[in-house]
């Protein structure tokens, strides 16, 4: 009985996994979040409203 309440669980995460994937696409997601920030200089992922660390402002706060 505990096998079939286990299996009839991880069938429904399934499901609604599948379901979740169908309303909300990988690609809206990273549209909807954005793309991180990078150096135009040397490429390094800007984090926070400094600069980066190579001494280049960042782009668009001057």
């Amino acid at each position: 009985m505990l096998v079939k309440v286990i299996l009839l669980f991880l069938v429904a995460m399934a499901v609604l996994a599948l379901f979740g994937r169908l309303r909300f696409p990988a690609t809206l997601r990273r549209r909807l979040v954005g793309r991180p920030a990078k150096c135009p200089k040397c490429g390094q992922y800007i984090i926070g409203a400094g600069g980066c660390d190579c001494g280049k402002p960042r782009a668009g706060k001057e």
